[in-house]
C-alpha cells in the first residue's frame, strides 16, 4: 500500500526540502516581536538572529494532537497509510501530540496504518534522518521495513554542536547563570551533542570559537562510520563564515562529498542563539 511520510519543521529544511523530498508537514510556531508565525523565510531567520542579538526574545509553541490531525486524516481519506517522523520527546511535547492524534485516527479509519517514531532527534538532526528515510522509501521500502529502520538507525545519528553565547543555553535551563558568567569570561565554548533520551548534554569545554568548531569536526572521526557519510548536514545560527569552515574540515578530513547547509530553525534558534553552529551525520553510536 501507498504511504506518506509526515514530519514537521523541526527539522529544519528549506521550505523547499518539503516537496522535493515528498513530504506532508507539521508546523511548530514561534512568536516574535508579537506576532506569531509557523513559516520561515532565510530571510526571516536573519532577522530573528539580528533581533536576538539586540534583545528580542522568541518563545515557541508544540503542535497540539488537532494540528497533526489536520495534516494526517486528509491523507488517510484518500487512502494511503502514514509514517510519522517526530521531533524529539526529550525537548518539546510534539512527539506525544502525534501519538495521540494517531491513536484517534486509527479509531476513525481501522483499514489504514499510522506509525508514529519518536525520532529523539532535533533541527537537522532529524532532518538528516527524515533524508534518509525518503530515500528508502524510494528504495521500495515498505512502510513497517521503513519504521523498523528508522527506529534502529536513530540512535546512530549523531548531533554534535557549540554556540557562541552562552547566555541563550543560561535562559533556557541547559547551564547555571555563574557558569554562564564564567565561561563567557573566559571565552569557554561549549561542545554539546543529543543523547539516546534525545535531550541536549553538555560534553566538554573549549578555550575559542575556533577550537570548538574543530572538536565538533573530530567528533566525525572518533564516530563516524566510513563510507556512510557521503551527505552531512550543518545547521547554523547565523554565522555562515564559521559553517563553510566546518564543511571544509570534514570534506578534507573524511572525504565527505556532499554538505547541505543551512539555517538552524526558529524553534531550536530561540533557544540557542546566534552563533550556534552543528554537525549531523551518521555514526557507530551517538
Amino acid at each position: 500500500m501507498a504511504y506518506r511520510i509526515v514530519t514537521d519543521t523541526c527539522c529544519d529544511f528549506p521550505e523547499q526540502m518539503y516537496e522535493e523530498l515528498n513530504l506532508s508537514v507539521v508546523r511548530l510556531s514561534v512568536n516574535y516581536k508579537g506576532q506569531t508565525t509557523d513559516t520561515y523565510t532565510e530571510d526571516w531567520l536573519k532577522d530573528m538572529f539580528d533581533g536576538l542579538r539586540a534583545g528580542e526574545v522568541a518563545t515557541t509553541a508544540a503542535v497540539n494532537p488537532t494540528g497533526w490531525q489536520e495534516v494526517i486524516e486528509p491523507i488517510l481519506q484518500a487512502g494511503d497509510d502514514v509514517l510519522v517522523l517526530a521531533f524529539s520527546s526529550g525537548l518539546s511535547a510534539t512527539y506525544q501530540s502525534a501519538v495521540i492524534a494517531a491513536e484517534e485516527l486509527r479509531e476513525k479509519y481501522p483499514d489504514r496504518t499510522v506509525n508514529v517514531v519518536d525520532t529523539l532527534c532535533a533541527s537537522r538532526g532529524q532532518g538528516l534522518l527524515v533524508y534518509y528515510a525518503c530515500q528508502k522509501r524510494d528504495a521500495g521500502f515498505s512502510l513497517n521495513d521503513l519504521t523498523a529502520w528508522c527506529e534502529e538507525n536513530k540512535y546512530r545519528l549523531c548531533h554534535w554542536f557549540t554556540v557562541d553565547d552562552l547566555m541563550y543555553l543560561k535562559r533556557g535551563g541547559r547551564i547555571s547563570a555563574a557558569t554562564a558568567l564564567v565561561g563567557t569570561m573566559l571565552k569557554i565554548k561549549p561542545v554539546l551533542h543529543m543523547d539516546n533520551e534525545g535531550h541536549l548534554i553538555n560534553m566538554s569545554k573549549t578555550r575559542g570559537r575556533k577550537a570548538s568548531i574543530e572538536a565538533i569536526a573530530d567528533k566525525m572521526g572518533e564516530l563516524g562510520l566510513p563510507g556512510e557519510n557521503e551527505t552531512v548536514f550543518i545547521c547554523h545560527g547565523d554565522c555562515m563564515d564559521d559553517a563553510q569552515y566546518l564543511e571544509r574540515l570534514v570534506k578534507e578530513r573524511y572525504g565527505v562529498k556532499n554538505v547541505l547547509i543551512y539555517y538552524v530553525g526558529a524553534v531550536i534558534g530561540s533557544h540557542s542563539g546566534p552563533g550556534t553552529l552543528a554537525l549531523f551525520f551518521l555514526g557507530k553510536e551517538r
